[in-house]
């Protein structure tokens, strides 16, 4: 991280170790701005009081080494930031005037992004900031993987069954609670369906019967102009002195036949009028057809608007917008498909009935086999804590963890109750920590001091090491009423999960910070007008001597000097 006019800090970066990191330093030296740094890269308040007088604004900005696949990088890259080179690129900026803005991947986005990232990125334990494993969605989800297969291949049957239970419940809720809408949907469909039948359309039908009635309808005018046209082309039966078309073709075809031996052009010219002759000839023929066979029958005129209008009833109410006979078919031909559908509702809800009372019976069954696979690791969790606990000072203090269930009449059965149950079981699961003899066990957040609760999440986490996928964890005032002996295994255990992620810790005993893979000081300079802090990573002679102040108050002591060099061997010998 790099630190910007925050508090005391002026501009610092902090290096922090993959392994394990010890933030030392004075008292009022400026380590509380080093985990206030992390906070507000996490999503934490802003407070405008954070930023160094005469600064503009505070920075912190960090660098997060991450896989592309972690859940924290699918959800950056969500919200359209990118990673660098392996890595995520964090920054908070707080004004002021308290204005606050946050960038993550090279994009702006909200502080609540920063909170929603820190739930896959670091577990803060702290006297006023606990996160993390206090949460009892995540009590149970790391319980889960500390129990193994045991607990993961019922989960997974029971996940896929419950998957399947809802959407059958769904489905059997949707078709019951609806069930007179879809009867009221069905009656008209039969009606529908019903006074189509009785007409019998034919596809196309309509336009046929329209052009029918057109020609019905003007059959006198029709006939007439079939008459006229055929006396023009072919002569008068009433007028055999009338001129006609005919008549006069031939003429001219017999006037050009009489001379064509003497020209060839007058001969085609010949032939091509004989043409004409046929082709009217033909038209006539067709003419005089056309007349006869014209029906000017008024009752057949009739029939046909009957048929048309009943036509047009059924395509106003079931047509499209076109009103055409072949969309009504289309909307019978859904019709009846529907209404298969619907009658077949009876028959599918005894089907649905059956399967869910089947799957009920069966998530009875797996929940009670992951209540007892999780009661029996919640049982190995338990003893392994307070064990570790009674190395860390609090000898007496004894953790369990309650699994318990939720009565609900609409639940499923276990253990011959009805209980309520959701996509994970039917298990509510819950730390408890009874500190001393006699004191009821209560949730570890209400259970415990500041300093006895950061021990306490430090002896769980030791015991979850490898199964809680947050990759780092904070431990602040870990050491708080601590020492001696129970200090060096406080720094022991902080190393052991050091071993499966990355540890910060900021501390006061030199029993903790020796074991650490790298130790930073933070130290307030004065140059007699401002005060500032900075932070250092040290090694060798540097380390020797804060260890040396850490433990006598003076680094210059050589009995102190001779102290920290046994603890530093000590704490770095192999295990």
């Amino acid at each position: 991280m790099r630190i910007r006019s925050l508090g005391v800090i002026d501009d610092a970066v902090v290096e922090l170790s993959p392994g394990f990191t010890a933030v030392t330093g004075e008292t009022g030296a400026g380590k509380t701005m080093v985990v206030t740094s992390l906070g507000l890269l996490l999503g934490g308040r802003a407070d405008p009081a954070l930023v160094r007088i005469g600064a503009k604004a505070a920075v912190v900005e960090g660098r997060v080494v991450m896989r592309a696949d972690a859940p924290a990088a699918l959800r950056a890259e969500e919200a359209g930031a990118e990673l660098d080179d392996g890595a995520l690129l964090i920054s908070r900026t707080v004004s002021a005037e308290g204005r606050s803005r946050a960038h993550v991947g090279g994009r702006s986005v909200p502080v609540g992004l920063l909170a929603e990232l820190a739930e896959d990125l670091v577990a803060v334990h702290g006297q006023t900031d606990q996160q993390g494993l206090l949460r009892p969605a995540r009590q149970r989800q790391a319980l889960d993987r500390y129990a193994g297969d045991a607990v993961s291949v019922p989960l997974e049957k029971y996940a896929a069954a419950h998957r399947r239970l809802r959407a059958v419940s769904g489905e059997l809720e949707e078709i019951t609670t609806r069930a007179r809408e879809r009867a009221q949907e069905a009656d008209l469909l039969r009606f529908g369906l019903d006074e189509i039948a009785a007409v019998e359309p034919v596809a196309g039908e309509d336009v046929e019967l329209a052009a029918e009635a057109e020609r019905l309808g003007h059959a006198e005018s029709l006939a007439s102009a079939a008459q006229t046209a055929h006396a023009a082309l072919a002569g008068n039966v009433e007028d055999p002195e009338g001129v006609d078309a005919g008549a006069l073709v031939a003429g001219a075809h017999r006037a050009l036949e009489s001379v064509r031996a003497h020209d060839p052009a007058l001969g085609a010219l010949a032939e091509r009028i004989g043409e004409l002759g046929i082709l009217l000839g033909d038209v006539a023929g067709e003419l005089a057809g056309y007349a006869d066979d014209l029906d000017a029958d008024p009752l057949r005129l009739a029939a046909v608007e009957e048929r048309r209008a009943a036509l047009t009833q059924l395509t106003r109410k079931y047509g499209d917008s076109g009103n055409t006979v072949r969309s009504v078919l289309e909307w019978a031909e859904q019709g009846s498909v529907r209404l298969l559908e619907l009658d077949g509702d009876d028959g599918r809800i005894e089907e649905l009935t059956a399967e869910r009372d089947g799957l009920r019976l069966e998530l009875s069954q797996l929940a009670q086999a992951l209540s007892e696979a999780r009661s029996e690791a919640a049982t190995r969790f338990a003893s392994a804590v307070t064990e570790e606990l009674a190395s860390l000072a609090m000898p007496h203090a004894r953790v369990t963890i309650d699994v318990r269930q939720t009565e609900d009449p609409e639940g499923v059965e276990v253990g011959g109750r009805l209980v309520a149950y959701g996509p994970t079981g039917t298990d509510e699961v819950e730390l408890l920590l009874a500190p001393h003899p006699g004191a009821q066990p209560r949730p570890i957040a209400k259970g415990a001091s500041g300093g006895e609760l950061s021990r306490v999440m430090l002896a769980v986490e030791v015991v979850f090491a490898g199964s809680d996928p947050v990759p780092t964890y904070l431990f602040d005032e870990v050491d708080a009423g601590v020492g001696g002996k129970a200090a060096i295994e406080v720094g022991r255990r902080l190393a052991k999960l050091a071993k499966s992620a990355q540890v910060v810790v900021v501390t006061h005993l030199p029993q903790v910070a020796a074991f650490a893979d790298r130790q930073l000081l933070v130290e307030k300079t004065n140059d007699g007008s401002v005060t500032r802090s900075g932070v250092t990573v040290l090694e060798g002679e540097a380390r020797i001597r804060e260890l040396s102040r850490m433990l006598a108050g003076h680094e210059d002591s050589v009995s102190a000097r001779a102290h920290a060099e046994e603890l530093l061997a000590a704490a770095q010998a192999p295990a």
